[in-house]
């Protein structure tokens, strides 16, 4: 065998087997870690730390502020984010409305849905009293505030 030839193969070997080597090591040596078991969290726990507007954008929002602040329940700063102190006062009103609403505690789970369910429905919307966000519940919610501030 020719001396250049015999170099060439004995490099292009070498290359491969240190590629080779090198994949085989990655497999092991840099493979992502496996992630720890997190407990589930709930959509109900992630309402309150999120804005839930149920559909509405920031204008129909602040109209359900003002609305809430104008019957005589303090929704905090009317900036069109649904939070925790918008959905405390919709609860409060809920609740002495005799629509069961449920803790006061700014969360929008089944009880609070269920109450303003129940609060559209005396306007006439005909929704059905399940807890469900759906879409005629965000459509109803989304007519109510069509004017307000």
């Amino acid at each position: 065998m020719r001396p250049a030839l015999a170099r060439t193969l004995v490099s292009a070997t070498a290359v491969l087997g240190i590629a080779v080597g090198s994949l085989a090591g990655a497999s092991a040596g840099f493979a992502a870690s496996r992630p720890t078991d997190a407990p589930a969290v709930s959509t109900q726990d992630l309402s309150v730390l999120a804005v839930n507007n149920l559909g509405l954008d920031a204008n129909r929002a602040k109209n359900w502020q003002c609305w809430l602040r104008d019957t005589g329940y303090n929704p905090g700063t009317i900036d069109g984010q649904l939070g925790t102190n918008s959905w405390k006062a919709a609860q409060r009103k809920f609740n002495d409305l005799g629509h069961g609403a449920g803790t006061v505690d700014g969360i929008v789970g089944t009880n609070t849905i269920k109450a303003l369910q129940r609060y559209l429905n005396t306007y006439g919307y005909g929704l059905a009293v399940d807890g469900s966000a759906g879409a005629n519940t965000k459509a109803a919610f989304w007519a109510f505030n069509a004017t307000g501030c």
